[in-house]
Formats: structure tokens, sequence, C-alpha cells
């Protein structure tokens, strides 16, 4: 009974999407303030029957009930309680759901917290959120309904991937959606001022916490996938350049451009059509990482590889609401005059360099990403495009965005002197270049990747400090330390966000140059040397975890005849899904990780290792945790909270519907 429940809250979210579509927009058109709250009562509506429908499905999962398909497909009695939760959305039709509910709980955010906003733009932009409500309920009940039933149900479900039985992946789908699913808002903002035909200061301002927002949590997302590749895969990287994790990279690219371009339509009312133009583009790039996710035209370990007919159905919702967003977009390009002028070298000349790097290095995955579906569609080549290519292609990119980003974010506006901006920089650029050079002389035989990642996140690092330090003021040092701690939260998290890429851009640049490996064949009982430190293949065992079977080795290391850590990598068997998977033993440090992978054994007796030593590798992570969180701390700015500035002319009064 609660699955059908369930499945008729689906459908009659699709009914409420449709009214939430249709009548807010009539209302706004025709300033009739009852037609324009129906936005509002729907969206909120809308919110908790996808909510319930959710609960209802996770309840199956919860409880095994092997009478619903999708349960069957994806669960187990013996699996742990965290997995059966996270198989609700380890799969199409979960996720979709998933996606549904995060998009109306964006829906409902706005209608909740939007207090500020105009009525009218309001209510079209809970229009064209319902809008796209009603695309992905038509999707989900027309093509991926989670909720149909079996005539004859099984004892035993068939297990969920087991790639996907582990906390890093239990958390990062939800994250991601946030992202994913969160840059529709910025979307449909931008819609509805296309619609209004005014893009203004206060436009920019309340558009930014809802895209800074998303970013956020795409931020989180794509780091907690990095982390589950790096420990879960076998093989030590963090990033392969796989098509899915590119579909994720794209929006979160896209995103970054939008939120600085963003701020220039907030202080400077420049770049209105530019910031239109990212807003579509993020969400569209957002369509086409679930077109890549969920058509089954790319082979991945992330994706869900379904027919491509589900595909097509993507496809038109891709093109109905990218080709509608951008035909209105060029309809409406005379409304999008910029009025605030700004000299070739000012922050605002910086910000549309930071945004043409961003825009160009997203084009550059994009045509990478797409390269072996075009050619095997127009030439019948099979095609691979890997690291090389991504990492040749894309790197100089992010170099020269981490070169102009202190030297742009100190800059003023409108009008600026290199010179002097410069002179304020050069003890941040002392800096970076000594520790570049100290990296340079303590290494040896070595790439220079390393000490030119070094000096590189360095200056962003010290320069993010320095504008904080700046914004200050002049004077003693003890009064610019109480200004400090006065300053705006949006410096802070525009520091901490910037400080957090530096220390990322020379995480990356570190691991890749100084990592060492070691592969070899050992008995039980050997030793040898993996940069210092003494590795002991201590034992071998063959146990049993909740439901699957495992072959567990044990590692003793010591360095100097002291003990530093035991680690177990495991290769475990799933019976039930019929599939191995690997579990590396990581000892986790501050400034190195030590990893090992147990392999088959051999003829011989002796047991295939891969063991790494892998420097500064989770400042990956840090950093990227610290750019979101400076993301969160300038949300906490209480000018998000607040109403915008000056409007320009104000909407006509609402009338009451005849």
């Amino acid at each position: 009974m609660i699955i059908e429940l369930g499945h008729f809250a689906l459908i009659l979210a699709l009914f409420v999407a449709i009214i939430q579509t249709v009548v807010p927009l009539v209302g706004a058109h025709k300033r009739w303030a009852g037609w324009m709250a129906v936005g509002e009562a729907a969206a909120s509506a809308q919110f908790v029957l996808v909510a319930f429908s959710f609960a209802a499905l996770t309840y199956a999962f919860v409880v095994s009930d092997f009478s619903v398909s999708l349960v069957v497909a994806n669960s187990h009695t013996l699996k742990p309680m965290l997995y059966k939760v996270s198989g609700v959305w380890g799969n199409h039709e979960g996720s979709l759901l998933l996606w549904s509910l995060m998009l109306a709980l964006f829906g409902g955010s706005v209608a909740w917290f939007g207090s500020n906003l105009p009525p009218t733009l309001r209510a079209r932009v809970l229009s064209v959120q319902g809008s796209i409500g009603v695309a992905f309920f038509l999707f989900m009940l027309l093509t991926s309904n989670p909720f149909l039933r079996l005539e004859v149900p099984p004892f035993d479900g068939r297990d969920l991937n087991p790639l996907l039985q582990d906390p890093g992946l239990a958390f990062h789908p939800p994250f991601l959606y946030l992202g994913y699913v969160g840059l529709s808002v910025a979307f449909s903002f931008a819609v509805a001022a296309l619609i209004e035909g005014r893009v203004d200061a206060a436009w920019g301002r309340w558009v930014r916490p809802w895209a800074l927002a998303a970013w956020v949590f795409l931020t989180i997302g794509i780091a907690l996938g990095s982390w589950w590749a790096y420990y879960e895969l076998g093989w030590g990287g963090f990033w392969f350049w796989d098509p899915v994790e590119n579909a994720s990279f794209m929006p979160w690219l896209i995103g970054a451009a939008l939120l600085h371009s963003a701020i220039v339509v907030e202080k400077r009312e420049s770049l209105k059509a530019w910031t239109i133009l990212l807003a579509i583009l993020a969400f569209g790039f957002s369509l086409i990482g679930t077109f890549i996710v969920r058509s089954g035209v790319i082979t991945s370990v992330h994706a869900f590889a379904n027919d491509p007919e589900r595909g097509v159905f993507i496809l038109m919702i891709l093109g109905f609401f990218m080709g509608g967003a951008l035909l209105l977009f060029a309809f409406r390009a005379s409304a999008m005059e910029a009025k605030g002028l700004f000299a070739p070298v000012s922050r605002e000349s910086a910000i549309v360099a930071n945004n043409l790097l961003l825009s160009v290095s997203c084009f550059v995955v994009f045509v990478g990403t797409i390269w072996p579906l075009v050619a095997e569609l127009l030439w019948d080549r099979k095609l691979s495009v890997g690291e090389p290519f991504f990492n040749a292609a894309f790197t100089p990119f992010m170099v020269v965005l981490a070169l102009l980003l202190p030297i742009g974010a100190i800059m003023p506006w409108k009008r600026a002197v290199v010179g002097r901006s410069f002179k304020v920089m050069i003890p941040a650029l002392v800096l970076a270049v000594s520790l570049g050079l100290l990296g340079y002389a303590m290494q040896t035989g070595r790439t220079a990747l390393g000490p030119i990642g070094l000096g590189l996140g360095a200056w962003v690092l010290f320069g993010a400090l320095t504008e904080l330090w700046q914004r200050a003021g002049r004077g003693p040092v003890l009064g610019r330390l109480a200004r400090l701690t006065r300053l705006p939260r949006a410096d802070w998290g525009k520091a901490t966000a910037h400080g957090g890429f530096g220390v990322t851009v020379f995480a990356v640049a570190a691991m890749m140059a100084w990592q060492v490996e070691d592969i070899r064949t050992m008995n039980i009982g050997e030793s040898y040397d993996l940069e210092g430190y003494s590795v002991k293949l201590a034992s071998v065992d063959e146990t049993t975890g909740p439901n699957y079977f495992t072959t567990m080795a044990r590692f003793e290391v010591t360095k100097n005849g002291r003990d530093i850590a035991t680690v177990f990598p495991e290769k475990r068997v799933y019976p039930v899904a019929a599939m191995p998977t690997t579990e590396a033993g990581i000892d986790y440090g501050f400034t190195r990780d030590l990893y090992f992978v147990i392999g088959d054994l051999q003829q011989n007796g002796s047991w295939a290792v891969r063991s790494y030593f892998k420097p500064f590798a989770n400042w990956i992570w840090g950093g990227a945790m610290l750019m979101a969180l400076g993301g969160f701390i300038s949300l906490a700015d209480r000018r998000y909270r607040v109403a915008a500035g000056s409007r320009a002319p104000k909407t006509p009064a609402a009338v009451p519907a005849e």
C-alpha cells in the first residue's frame, strides 16, 4: 500500500508542477497577486509530495520489499543498512527520484526564502522551476518508474553494485545532485529576467547566493567522488578524466565563472548578457551530464548505462530548455545593455579573463569527452581520449588562471594601475618564488612540475591572504587585526575559497611529480623499503564480511625501528553480484599517504603487491573542502539575507484577478 501511495504522490506532483508552471506565469503577466501566490503554495506542495514518494521508496529498500522491481535489482537482505538506504539512489530510477526531490527542494526554497524578491520575478522563477519539474516527472513516470511491482516476488534481491557499497559513494550522489539541480535555480532566474526584460544590480545580488550554494554542493560532491576513486578502485588516482567525472566538472567550471560574473553585475551593472548566458549554460551542462550518465552511450564505473531511448528523452529535455532559453536570450539581447564602463586594466577586466579561462577550459573538457562519440558516429572509428590529452590541453588554462587570480582580486573596480596593484603583491610573490626554488633544490632528478606547483599554489594562497590584509586598511598592526575581525563574511569566504584553490593546485602537482610506485611479488614474512619506510607482508588471510568474502593482507610499516602503522588491503568478492572489488589499505598522514594493494596469488606461492608513497594526497581534498568552506562562509554574510539594494524601475503593483 505504501508503494502505491508513493507512486500516486509522484503523479500528483506532476499535476501540481503543471499548475506551478502555468498559473504564476499568467499571474505575473496580468499582475494578479492571487495567481502569483499560487506558485509558492504549489512549490511547497510539490516538495511534500515528492518527499513522501522518496520516503516510500526508501521504506521499500529498508524492509527489503522484493515485490518492487527496483529493490530486487539493487538490494539484498544481507546488505548493511547504510547500503540499503544508499541503494535507493544507486540506480537510474531511484537517482532520478532523488534528482526530482532536490528540484522540488530548491523550488520550495525559492518560495520559502524569496520574500525579498519582487512578486512578478518570484512568480516567474517558480514557474520556470515548475516546468523543469514537469519534464522530469514525465521522464520518470513514462520511462523510469521506480515503483513497478513484480507479479511473483523472488526470495531475495540481486544486490547493489559492490563498487557503490561504500560510505563515500553513499554520500557522494546527494551532494552532487544538490549542485547539479541547484544550478536550475540560476537558470530559472535567468529565464525569468529575460521574460521580464530586465537585468540589474539587484538581480545580480539575488542570483548569487543560489549559484554559490549550488557550486559549493557540487564542490563537495566532486571531492567525495574523487576521494572514493582514490581509495576504492585500487589504482591510487584521484582523477581519471572519466566521462562521468567530466560531466560533473564541466558545470563546476561554468558555475565558478557565473559566480564571478554575477559580482560584476551586482557591483557595476556590466557583463549582464554574459552572466545570463553563463546561468543558462551552467544548467545546460548539468543536463548534458545527466545524458552522459543515463544514456548508455559511454562506459564508466560511474554510469547507470541504461538504454539509449531514455537518452533520447533527456536530449529532448535538453533541447527544449536550452533551445528555448537561448532563443529568448537572442530576442532580449537589447534589454541587457551594460551601464558600468571599465578600463582594460581593472577588476572587471580581470573577471572577464577569469571567465574566459574557465569557459574555454570547460569547452576543452567537453570536446575531449564527446569526441570519441562524434568519431564513432561520423567515421565509425573507435577512439580513446584519455589523461594525456586532458593534462596537456587543460593544465595551461589553470596555470594562467592561478597566475592572474591574486593580481585580479586586488585590483580596484573601473580602473587600475598594474604597477600599484603588483607592488602590493611583491611579498607574496617573493614567498611563492622562494618556496618553488626551495622545492626544486630539495628534489633530485625529478620533473619541475612539483616546484612549479608549489610556487603557483603558494602564490594563490599568499595572494588571498595579502588581499585580506589590504582590506583591513592601514595603520598599526593591532588595529588592522581588529578590523580584520569586522570584515564582511563574504571577504573571508572569498579568501578561504581562493586559498583552497591554491592548496589544491599545489597538492595535485606534488602528488603527480613526487609520487613513488613499487610493484613486486612477495612471500609472507618478506620486507622491502618504500621511501625510507620498511614494509613487511605479515600475513594473508581468507575471511568473510556481512555480504562478501575477502582476501585480507596485513602489512606492518616501520621506520628506524619504530612502528608506524598496520594496514589491511583486501580483495573482496560479492557472491550475489558475482563481482570482485579492490579495497586499498592506506596509512593516512598529514604530508604523505602510504598506499597498499594486494594482488593475485602467484604460482610460486608469492603475492602480487602494489604500493605507493603519495605526498600531500590529503591536501587535494583538504583544498576542495576549503573552497566549499569559503562558499559557506560567504553564504553566511548577512547581505545575502536582506533585500537587495536599489532596483531599476519598480514593478507595477499587483492587482486582484478578475
